[in-house]
């Protein structure tokens, strides 16, 4: 048998992770602190080297069965009227029609179901304490007994709890970005079936995606960071977002109704994860926790790549874990270095400051789609 290794976090990374590292043989752990699987149900994308990864998980079928297939970005007044619109081919990257635009929850719990009957799978548990022991880790969990690993692999998102226990306070690898999302699944889309609608107003917009038969509304504004924002304080949370929208929505205004009278909203601020190094002695990081940023749904491609690129380097030299998470650092860094530094670019096109800045992107996209 081959190396006993505890994944935190059971969304696209650890999903992806799991199943590759049981394929290699690999004993795998999955700890989850959810009850089951819980996401914002924001369409996010299989795309590029990711397709190839996911063809051979044998889980492309399931994800275009439930795949979304927006035609056209529309960006509209507060009328509803059409400003500018470019084909949703422009934003494909090099696996082309065989990408796909699927729910964040869908993806995770497909690829979670690939590996379920390989890997053990713990709900409800979550890492209390971490310390390393001879070649690997001794492991304390809030409801299991302790136990021992020769790697952890921390795959649980921008608010890490591994990252935080093996590397330091979340505050020290974060940069609060200036802006934050909020989403929610909605009643009725906007326009076409096949169209993604975006209005702004200088330093805010709402999009409503279609969705494949459930409607995704995202509220995405510019704002001041708020240091001690609680990310469970629903309340907070809506009125930040009533406060920067409220009558200045004109036929969009039905959706932040919808704000108001939802049960949950997922809520975060767009953050940039910076870390020296992603691994510690026997503990690692991937995904969100290690390198997080994305504002056209690519975070979910960035997951999938790097858990295979991690995986690959493990079963390459099983015996030399420091080396293989060394190699694995230096790949996948050549793949997030340019997604990161996209944000601004990625900031003006979908939140314009300025009315003038709104201009500009119009007549910027008008051209693109010609």
């Amino acid at each position: 048998m081959g190396a006993n290794v505890l994944i935190s976090g059971a969304g696209v990374a650890g999903s992806t992770l799991a199943y590759w590292l049981a394929r290699h043989g690999y004993r795998v752990t999955v700890t989850e602190r959810a009850a089951g699987l819980r996401s914002s149900g924001n369409p996010v994308d299989v795309k590029g080297a990711a397709v190839e990864v996911a063809e051979r998980m044998g889980v492309m079928p399931q994800l275009r069965a439930a795949a979304s297939h927006p035609a056209r970005l529309v960006f509209a007044d507060d009328t509803g009227r059409i400003r500018s619109s470019v084909g949703m081919r422009s934003f494909q990257s090099g696996g082309g029609d065989r990408e796909v635009e699927v729910s964040r929850s869908v993806l995770a719990a497909t690829l979670l179901a690939a590996g379920a009957d390989t890997a053990e799978i713990r709900w409800g548990d979550s890492i209390t304490a971490l310390t390393p022991a001879g070649a690997g880790v001794d492991v304390t969990f809030e409801q299991g007994a302790p136990e021992h690993f020769d790697l952890v692999v921390g795959a649980d998102g921008v608010h890490s709890t591994v990252r935080r226990l093996a590397f330091g306070p979340e505050t020290e690898f974060t940069r609060n970005l200036g802006m934050y999302v909020a989403t929610l699944p909605v009643d009725r889309p906007f326009g076409a079936p096949d169209e993604i609608v975006v209005y702004n107003r200088p330093g805010a917009a709402l999009s409503v995606h279609p969705g494949a038969g459930q409607p995704v509304a995202a509220f995405m504004f510019r704002h001041t960071p708020v240091p001690d924002l609680d990310y469970r304080d629903v309340e907070r949370q809506r009125a930040m977002i009533t406060a920067a929208y409220d009558g200045r929505l004109g036929v969009f205004a039905p959706y932040l109704d919808a704000v108001r009278s939802a049960p949950d909203v997922y809520f975060d601020a767009v953050t940039r994860v910076v870390l020296p190094h992603w691994s510690s002695g026997r503990i690692t990081l991937v995904g969100d926790a290690a390198s997080s940023l994305s504002l056209f749904g690519d975070g979910s491609t960035l997951a999938i790549c790097g858990a295979y690129t991690l995986a690959e380097e493990l079963a390459a030299t099983p015996a030399d874990i420091a080396g293989a998470l060394t190699r694995y650092e230096r790949r996948h860094r050549k793949l997030v270095r340019p997604r990161q530094r996209g944000f601004h670019t990625a900031g003006m096109l979908l939140v314009p400051k300025t009315r003038t800045g709104i201009a500009v992107r119009d007549n910027a996209v008008r051209v693109l789609s010609r």
